[in-house]
């Protein structure tokens, strides 16, 4: 009987043994198969662009195939619940900009956006900048509040659509400064920019790389720019905290999130890849091109830019009252 059980013992033990040792074999086996990149936008536009960009570089570095899979509608809900009903292995990940930190502020969704999804790393991260019509009589931040506060109502500011970055941003700037500048929802950032360069509305938040050109050619003033400091390409226009306005920390950010429950294992050899490529001259200059920075950052720290964003901006979506397209 003793015998039976020593040995019985022994086959115990070295079938935990064996466990152990295989365990980091499975992990490092990771991945073995095609990865499925979920871009919640239709194609083009940045998040696809960082998506295919970011599936060749793996591909190029595991041997293995990224298939980008773009499901646009529902205001990026169809994408992400795509993603949360995937299996939690590695192989199904998305590409969110910071509409995932704001959408559900907006509309009922399937999910919870810090809860049923696990942050891996972010790629890279714009300001925003407040650019003006020449015709607008104030060149500086405070020159366009004192504008407003003496014609109360009647100053407007274009967004790109109700809800979105450039909408939220110009209500912090109410909230901030008891102004009331009224807004002029377009159909994405580009229809808002061609209004304003023919004079059509005076102001609108841009991200720099649109504005840019405009701003050099004297086309459009640059007032201010989001974020702690200014922008290489425009050194000579201050900040909103340099202005004199504080708590205007609205950007745009992008990065990859898996399924929760996806093994940390996993997580981690996604996020340092990620971050390596990211790191590199070949993609900073890729970057630069589209107005971002790369943005670097452990999955716990992405994770948390989340959660200050999704109270940021949930914050100032119910003070003004900010209700989404449908």
């Amino acid at each position: 009987m003793k015998k039976v059980l020593s040995a019985s013992i022994r086959l115990l033990v070295g079938a935990a043994f064996s466990t152990l040792a295989c365990a980091p074999f499975a992990q490092e086996a990771y991945p073995n198969k095609p990865i499925k990149l979920i871009v919640p936008y239709a194609v083009g536009g940045t998040n696809n662009l960082l998506a295919r960009l970011l599936g060749q570089k793996l591909t190029d570095s595991w041997g293995q195939s990224v298939i980008v899979d773009n499901r646009p509608g529902g205001n990026t809900i169809i994408g992400s619940e795509l993603l949360i009903k995937a299996p939690a292995d590695g192989y199904t990940l998305i590409v969110v900009s910071v509409d995932h930190a704001i959408i559900p502020q907006l509309v009922t969704t399937p999910y919870d956006a810090v809860k049923d999804f696990a942050p891996v790393a972010t790629l890279g991260i714009s300001q925003l900048l407040l650019v003006a019509h020449p015709s607008l009589p104030a060149n500086t931040l405070q020159e366009v509040v004192s504008l407003a506060k003496a014609k109360p109502n009647q100053l407007s500011y274009a967004s790109a659509g109700n809800g979105t970055l450039s909408h939220i941003t110009s209500e912090m700037v109410n909230l901030n400064t008891g102004i009331k500048m009224q807004q002029i929802p377009y159909k994405g950032g580009g229809a808002a920019l061609a209004d304003l360069l023919g004079g059509q509305v005076p102001l609108f938040f841009s991200v720099p790389v649109n504005a840019l050109p405009h701003v050099k050619g004297g086309k459009l003033k640059a007032i201010a720019v989001t974020g702690p400091t200014r922008l290489s390409a425009l050194p000579q226009t201050p900040t909103f905290s340099e202005s004199g306005m504080q708590g205007i920390d609205a950007k745009a950010w992008f990065g990859v999130l898996a399924p929760v429950g996806t093994p940390r294992p996993v997580i981690n050899k996604l996020s340092a890849e990620i971050n390596r490529i990211f790191s590199t001259a070949e993609i900073k200059e890729v970057l630069s091109a589209q107005g971002l920075e790369p943005f670097i950052s452990t999955p716990e720290q992405f994770g948390a830019l989340i959660e200050t964003d999704r109270a940021m901006y949930g914050k100032v979506i119910k003070a003004a009252n900010i209700k989404i397209d449908n």
